[in-house]
């Protein structure tokens, strides 16, 4: 008969289809609730709550009619009825739990649910499973013909925790993003006919906060908690305001114009701030995820604290300019600095060329340590007079250098007369040696280079030396 055929034919699908299926009667479950209505509650949640054994009761109501042969292979079984006597094996532990949230839908009069749990194989293996069970049509208001799905995502899950504890363990501080939002706000602007998001945010500021706001943090590491100072993810998300701030607004308007222009990759350096506001130098990585390029639902954010590489820069930075002993610029700096004031040469310019009186003596008489204290001092002299853009360098063992831009002839002497009354309150607070420096001042003046000016500077100078052996003769 057709009927027999059509039978047979459903009957081979659910036999032998690739994923576990069972055929089971909730009728006596049905009835449970049914009692429960008919006695006035109301809640099954409530219910639960204080009557937890109920869901074991209904557990043990359910009735197996029928499973496949994936069913057997899945969880171990030679047979149906060796899987029959042995469910309570399969459906214990964590079972429980989501089979309460399939109670609670049931209640509620869903026809369908899907869940993720934990059943086990007859070996006592644990298996990790995607759930489905439909109450068949026909069978609405009996509940006796459920059909149940269960898929191993045992597999699956492993490589789920694998990834994520991959993304707990990262070195480097990583956040998951959703800029879905910051995509929409996108297609307004363009919409109300905005083409260079650049010229916009120049013209209204505040889009660029606007804009921040509208990302939502999916997730972070346990490196970005450390590195900010956070003791939680949600401490870090609602402090947000703390970690983003201050130039973060000039460097974020720059990603935004990327996105805009279809830029989903690209890399900054920039200053974010811990939670206590100690400000940390940051290499940002940002990529929207493949399959989001649409959407903005998905980014990536690689983080990592470069602020140790960027303190050794900076000190690498500072001996390729400085002198180490005084902390004044040095004469490879004060040679660049020529080079770059004559090529843009804005007149008046003053150079002070300085020379320190009586190093050989100290060093001959009291010791090399002397001598350096001496040079200390006569930079505490230059410091102390130091305003705007003026120069400081020590070109040599006892030679200083002052640039001073925008002064004449008559500022520069009173320059070095400050420098000398700064020499003589010097002396007032050290012990000998004597401070002495001699001084020397040049102007610029059109067609003049400045190599010049400081050969004049220098000429002065070993003037006001050869005056100052002079004096000293006499006086003796």
């Amino acid at each position: 008969m057709p009927g027999s055929k059509d039978e047979e034919h459903f009957q081979a699908l659910f036999e032998y289809a690739p994923i576990s299926l069972w055929e089971e009667d909730f009728s006596g479950i049905k009835r449970r609730f049914d009692g429960l209505r008919q006695r006035g509650v109301r809640s099954l949640e409530s219910y639960l709550a204080e009557q937890p054994g109920f869901v074991d009761e209904c557990m043990g109501q359910i009735r197996v009619i029928n499973v496949n042969q994936q069913t057997l292979a899945l969880f171990g079984a030679a047979t149906q009825a060796e899987l029959l006597a042995n469910l309570g094996k399969v459906f214990r532990d964590g079972m429980r739990q989501h089979w309460q949230s399939e109670l609670l839908a049931l209640w509620s009069g869903d026809l369908a649910w899907s869940g993720e749990g934990i059943n086990h194989t007859l070996a006592g293996e644990p298996l990790e499973i995607l759930l489905h069970w439909r109450i068949l049509p026909g069978a609405e208001h009996s509940w006796e013909q459920v059909l149940v799905s269960i898929e191993n995502i045992t597999a699956r899950k492993r490589a789920e925790r694998h990834l994520q504890d991959l993304f707990e363990a990262s070195p480097i501080s990583l956040w998951e993003e959703d800029y879905s939002a910051v995509k929409a706000y996108f297609e307004t602007l363009r919409a109300e006919g905005i083409t260079d998001l650049q010229d916009y945010l120049r013209i209204h500021p505040k889009a660029v906060f606007h804009c921040m706001g509208l990302i939502k943090v999916l997730n972070v590491n346990k490196r970005t908690l450390s590195m900010f100072g956070a003791g939680s993810k949600e401490q870090l998300v609602s402090n947000l305001e703390q970690v983003f701030r201050d130039e973060m607004g000039t460097h974020f308007s720059r990603e935004l114009v990327d996105l805009w222009n279809g830029k989903l990759i690209y890399e900054r350096e920039g200053i974010n701030y811990a939670l206590n506001g100690d400000p940390i130098n940051i290499h940002l990585d940002f990529r929207i995820m493949p399959g989001h390029e649409d959407d903005f639902g998905w980014a990536l954010v690689a983080i990592q604290d470069i602020s140790a590489r960027k303190k050794a820069e900076d000190y690498l930075r500072y001996l390729g300019t400085h002198d180490v002993m005084t902390g004044l610029y040095n004469r490879a700096y004060f040679e660049e600095t020529l080079l770059r004031l004559e090529k843009k040469r804005v007149e008046p310019i003053s150079i002070i060329i300085a020379d320190l009186n009586g190093l050989k003596t100290t060093n001959d008489t009291l010791g090399h340590q002397a001598g350096d204290a001496l040079i200390r001092r006569a930079a505490e002299v230059f410091k102390a007079n130091y305003e705007g853009e003026q120069l400081v360098a020590r070109i040599g063992g006892d030679e200083f250098v002052m640039i001073l831009p925008g002064l004449d002839e008559q500022a520069a002497a009173e320059t070095i007369a400050r420098l000398q009354e700064l020499v003589a309150l010097n002396n007032k607070y050290y012990r000998e040696p004597e401070l002495s420096i001699s001084l020397g001042a040049a102007t610029s003046r059109p067609g003049i280079s400045l190599e010049k000016v400081i050969s004049e500077a220098d000429d002065a100078m070993y003037y006001s030396k050869a005056e100052l052996h002079r004096r000293r003769s006499t006086d003796q």
